[in-house]
């Protein structure tokens, strides 16, 4: 692996880029809004899972044979633009039926939003290629320790990064939803605010266009 001022150059570069909003953290946002904080902090571990799927898919190339491929990149983009869409649309859907934000909510909305994460970040092909053009520029082909596992380790890092910075953002989000116990009309507006962010972050990822 890099010396110690590289992987402290790394760190500091992933920091910034973790706390730069992006799509994660949108659709983190989104989820926390639509079902509260115990579906954003599933979601920001789902997305985590998901973004080492990539990792482990980068490390032994599998990843790069699949950007190489214009046709396999836009079967998964569309694939994940089409589920995000999806989720969009039945998010709406659930906006319009009563809503009890004193309630709990329950294990199984966890879980499936941390099975939605995994999904939404796997099948996004612009996490492989973010993986792909910035990782390498910090592993040493000449240290001892493998090329795939220095990948992997950095790929972690970031990973670890991301998913801290998106579990902030669903306990920040679902606080504020939770809070709002008084006004189920703005409760509802959030939902498809959320909603309509879940559909424009298909369209845009339907709209990515493959690494040259």
């Amino acid at each position: 692996m890099t010396d110690l001022f590289g992987f402290l150059l790394f760190l500091g570069a992933a920091l910034v880029i973790a706390l730069t909003p992006g799509p994660g953290i949108l659709y983190v946002a989104a989820r926390s809004l639509a079902g509260g904080r115990a579906e954003g902090i599933a979601s920001s571990f789902g997305t985590g899972v998901g973004g080492f799927v990539h990792i482990l898919a980068g490390a032994v190339g599998v990843s790069a044979l699949l950007l190489a491929s214009a046709e396999a990149f836009t079967l998964l983009k569309l694939a994940g633009a089409a589920y995000l869409v999806w989720l969009g649309l039945r998010t709406l859907r659930e906006a319009r039926r009563p809503l009890d934000i004193g309630a709990p909510v329950p294990v199984l909305g966890a879980r499936r939003a941390f099975r939605e994460g995994v999904l939404v970040e796997a099948l996004n092909p612009k996490t492989a290629a973010f993986f792909l053009a910035f990782v390498p520029q910090f592993v040493d082909p000449a240290a001892a320790m493998p090329v795939a596992l220095q990948f992997t380790l950095l790929g972690l890092v970031s990973v670890t990064l991301n998913t801290g910075v998106d579990a902030l953002v669903a306990f920040g989000a679902g606080r504020a939803r939770s809070g709002l116990a008084a006004r189920p009309l703005l409760v509802r507006r959030l939902r498809d605010v959320s909603g309509g962010m879940m559909i424009a972050l298909g369209a845009a990822l339907a709209l990515a266009r493959r690494p040259a």
